[in-house]
């Protein structure tokens, strides 16, 4: 993996909003407000180690994560979702654009493009800033694209991070959002938000709306929905009963979701589509 290039003067303290912060070996420094942050292990922590997830299903989606290629195989085929390649027609087009600075918030460990700084809460192997995006450590107008790809569902204030985006970015910039609609619950490591058609409108109101589409269709709703209704009917109440049927539900039915690429064409489709992406300017 080639080590990523990150300008330091992009950096701000995410507690008091302080600009040129103090760099000594791997210190980072605040002198406004005396809060110290570090430089380890090629990554900018701007937050303290968070503990791992306590409930069994997170804790095992967690340590999946770490393979990267094949937790990532796993989300785009095995996974009831069938999402379009809107965003791999977006980092074509705008990410490769010369001495351009691109964020992907919550990247988790997909490594998108060595022009995209990952930004994460936690460490993973190609996490370059580890923080709480609700407060990014970014200064103000320095970024020209960002992605927030199915994780605003998963930040206690999406409209708080929101505007985050909405302050870091140049005038201009762009941002690229996937939002969940209907889908089951599903912690990384906690889950809170779903937003309609009308609400993805409402979330980026401050923004001018590029494109707003369909990125999970209908089936992909209604199969994420049957897999988890069919493993609660028939695990009576056991919850790792419940945790492996639903894998095996999903390994037998997920071919399904591919009707998807005809039938989230159709203009009802939004009604129970999985979920929406929009590409906004600010």
């Amino acid at each position: 993996m080639i080590k990523k290039t990150i300008d330091k003067k992009i950096f701000r303290c995410p507690a008091c909003g302080r600009e040129n912060l103090l760099y000594e070996k791997n210190i980072i420094k605040c002198d406004k407000c005396n809060d110290i942050y570090r430089y380890q292990d090629n990554k900018f922590f701007f937050i303290s180690k968070r503990e791992l997830p306590e409930d069994f299903v997170d804790r095992f989606k967690y340590r999946l994560k770490k393979f990267s290629v094949f937790y990532n195989f796993l989300v785009k085929v095995i996974s009831p979702v069938y999402v379009n390649n809107r965003l791999k027609k977006f980092i074509e087009t705008e990410i490769n654009k010369e001495n351009s600075i691109n964020i992907n918030l919550g990247s988790g460990n997909k490594l998108l493009s060595q022009k995209i700084i990952n930004v994460d809460l936690l460490p993973y192997k190609y996490v370059d800033i580890v923080a709480d995006i609700h407060r990014l450590p970014i200064a103000n107008k320095k970024i020209d694209t960002i992605i927030c790809e199915a994780v605003l569902e998963h930040v206690v204030n999406p409209y708080e991070v929101v505007k985050e985006i909405n302050r870091v970015l140049k005038k201009g910039g762009l941002v690229y959002c996937f939002m969940p609609f209907i889908c089951g619950f599903h912690a990384s490591p906690t889950d809170y938000t779903r937003l309609t058609h009308e609400g993805v409108k409402v979330l980026f109101k401050d923004f001018e709306v590029i494109e707003l589409g369909i990125g999970g269709g209908p089936t992909s709703g209604l199969l994420w929905i049957l897999q988890e209704w069919l493993a609660i009917v028939l695990s009576f109440g056991f919850k790792k009963l419940h945790f492996l049927l639903y894998l095996f539900f999903m390994l037998v039915t997920f071919p399904i979701k591919y009707l998807d690429i005809i039938l989230a064409k159709h203009p009802m489709a939004k009604n129970i589509a999985s979920g929406f992406y929009i590409i906004a300017r600010k």
